[in-house]
């Protein structure tokens, strides 16, 4: 009786959730979108601190998540205007996203390829102007929510460097993660993890992170109290190694660990995560954008992954009393999964009587 019970809330709380979201997140249900291009920086002005605004024609609704994809180039080339920063940004827009494509500063390419000095500042810088994107949204939205957004779901992530980028946004939680020699980069942007490109006073805290060839540098940043990460790579990607290698593979490059070695740190710490690996795939399958059935692939993939994250899908008690009396049996995650207590991720709670409750405890 109490799996019959367990098994019909479950599937209650299906139903529920999707009704909740009304369809929205998961499909394109429109046909068009608007783009509008804003400085985001309150401090720098030019190209590298401008940003591609894309929503929904006609879409009146307001609390809707927001998603970044940022461009990729090896933090020395790149613009938001590439195909698959406005594929990307199109498709999730036409779910119902404000979806944004957010230029970065960029190194000269002389110095970057000569000196790891230069390219974790490059890294650093790339933090720092993304850090204030997200601020920008929630100032805005703190001055009349020009976007309609929800200033409490934003997701990042993008392809290769921009990807790396995003990954070290969510992964570096304090200063004291990083090396000596990487701490003395900081007064490169500001001094501070949260960077030198404005908006300051508000939070640049982000929902969940994505991946499209990228990595990080040290995997040991990612814990358990860290954002779920969802990642889609090539195991022959010798750019941004599914393992760990320099990156580009140069000798004289920053070592980069992709997909494979996140991962199975991601799975070590119980970290909510997922991923999607092309066998034998190289690393430039996403820069054409939908011109290749990858990175389609890929944008399906990493929808469904969060919009199980949405607050839309975050019920909170559908329940049946089958027992007056009422104790905790179990505890899984989104993917049916045994698991413990975690913060920033989705959980279920299954009780005695039947009840499910669908918790997500931020920390």
């Amino acid at each position: 009786m109490k799996k019959l019970s367990t098994l019909l809330v479950l599937t209650l709380i299906s139903a529920f959730t999707f009704a909740q979201c009304n369809g929205r997140y998961q499909t394109e249900i429109f046909t068009s979108t608007d783009v509008t291009t804003v400085n985001y920086s309150d401090v720098y002005t030019g190209l590298e601190h401008r940003m591609d605004i894309y929503t929904a024609s006609g879409d009146t609704v307001i609390n809707r998540p927001v998603i970044f994809y940022l461009h990729g180039g090896s933090f020395y080339a790149g613009d938001k205007s590439s195909s698959d920063c406005v594929d990307f940004c199109n498709a999730f827009a036409k779910r119902g996203y404000v979806a944004v494509s957010l230029n970065y500063r960029l190194a000269n390419i002389i110095s970057f390829l000569t000196s790891n000095t230069e390219q974790y500042k490059a890294v650093l810088k790339a933090v720092a102007d993304l850090k204030a994107g997200i601020r920008y949204f929630r100032k805005d939205y703190a001055n009349g929510d020009t976007y309609g957004i929800d200033p409490n779901t934003i997701f990042i992530g993008g392809y290769s460097a921009g990807a790396v980028a995003t990954l070290h946004t969510a992964f570096i939680d304090s200063i004291s993660d990083l090396s000596a020699t990487i701490q003395v980069l900081l007064p490169a942007i500001g001094g501070t993890l949260e960077g030198d490109s404005g908006n300051d006073g508000f939070s640049s805290q982000v929902s969940a992170v994505y991946s499209f060839a990228g990595g990080v540098n040290e995997t040991y940043w990612i814990d358990s109290n860290d954002e779920p990460m969802v990642s889609c790579q090539g195991t022959a990607d010798q750019t941004v190694s599914y393992n760990c290698a320099p990156a580009l593979n140069n000798p004289n490059i920053l070592t980069l660990c992709g997909s494979g070695e996140m991962h199975a740190r991601a799975d070590s710490v119980g970290l909510l995560n997922d991923h999607l690996s092309f066998q034998g795939e190289d690393h430039n399958w996403a820069a054409s954008g939908n011109s290749n059935s990858k990175f389609i692939q890929a944008v399906n993939f990493t929808s469904d992954f969060l919009y199980n994250l949405l607050p839309c899908n975050q019920t909170t008690s559908i329940s049946q009393n089958f027992q007056n009396e009422k104790m905790l049996i179990r505890i899984i995650d989104v993917l049916g999964r045994e698991s413990k207590l975690t913060y920033n991720a989705p959980l279920f709670y299954i009780y005695n009587d039947g009840t499910v409750e669908k918790k997500l405890i931020i920390k």
